[in-house]
């Protein structure tokens, strides 16, 4: 058994091969809507979810996990005999999951001391969350030390980027997490923005007048930020795997990609998103 626990949240999106693969422990993010509460990828699917949003006249509501949720978490993982545990947590600047699991943490350390817990602020989300939890989960599997673990995770946070693009942002606009891309929302007719993620916070990158053009200029600024070298990709969808796959062909024509996976928005990150949004979260390879 390896000696480190990988500890995630639902919004990361790992594919469910990779979770069962890698032993990656995750704690599901709560949709709230018309009175009922559904548990991300447990009380509700992506399929089933994104049929449902579309129906809504209001956009359900999100909620990260609580302190509690995370201490369950961890005092289970002590109790299967693990000593390290590695909590990988969605950006700090636009969910309140990290906070829990810190308050989470020092609960731990008034019961358990014995246990070493490092939770990281990824300041990021979906896949690019999700590659720190993949890697740092291979690495334990091979037997690196706690250290070296929390040490290689940390160097993959600034090097680790999102693009997506969408046909409206309307789902971001209405749960107030579009950031600092508000003023796109004026000038959406025809065109279709790149979204990203700059230090935690949802940001504008530019624009292009279709699908076609946008996955093109993503392709651009990763060649440009990557230039030669090997990266490994996330093509990220909310029900729109062709979309996808049309990114991913060209993407991988110009680009160095080494490992890929196809992963769907969670039905917590889609509340903002909506269906049909596309993108990919990449980040190149460490010496």
């Amino acid at each position: 058994m390896s000696k480190v626990a990988v500890v995630s949240d639902s919004a990361a999106g790992i594919p469910e091969d990779k979770l069962e693969e890698l032993r990656i422990h995750t704690i599901p993010f709560y949709i709230h809507h018309g009175g009922k509460v559904l548990r991300d990828f447990i009380d509700i699917s992506c399929e089933k979810f994104y049929q449902w949003l579309p129906t809504l006249d209001t956009l359900p509501t999100t909620s990260n996990p609580g302190p509690g949720d995370y201490l369950e978490k961890y005092k289970e993982l002590a109790a299967k005999g693990f000593k390290n545990i590695i909590s990988i947590q969605i950006t700090s600047l636009g969910s309140g999951a990290y906070r829990a699991a810190m308050v989470a943490k020092e609960m731990l350390r008034e019961s358990l001391p014995e246990i070493k817990l490092e939770v990281i602020d990824t300041l990021n989300a979906s896949m690019c969350q999700g590659w720190m939890a993949v890697e740092a989960a291979r690495a334990a599997l091979t037997g690196a030390s706690f250290p070296d673990i929390v040490a290689m995770v940390k160097k993959m946070i600034p090097v680790s980027h999102m693009f997506q693009t969408t046909d409206s942002l309307r789902y971001l606009y209405m749960g107030g997490r579009i950031g600092k891309a508000k003023h796109l929302v004026a000038n959406m007719l025809n065109i279709k923005p790149i979204i990203g993620m700059e230090d935690g916070v949802v940001v504008a990158l530019g624009q292009a007048r279709s699908r076609k053009k946008v996955y093109q200029a993503i392709t651009d600024k990763m060649s440009s930020a990557v230039s030669a070298g090997a990266v490994k990709v996330s093509y990220v969808h909310a029900a729109a795997l062709e979309e996808a796959e049309k990114l991913k062909s060209i993407v991988e024509e110009r680009i160095n990609v080494v490992e890929s996976v196809f992963s769907q928005f969670s039905p917590a990150l889609g509340v903002h998103t909506g269906p049909g949004t596309v993108g990919l979260c990449y980040y190149p390879l460490l010496d």
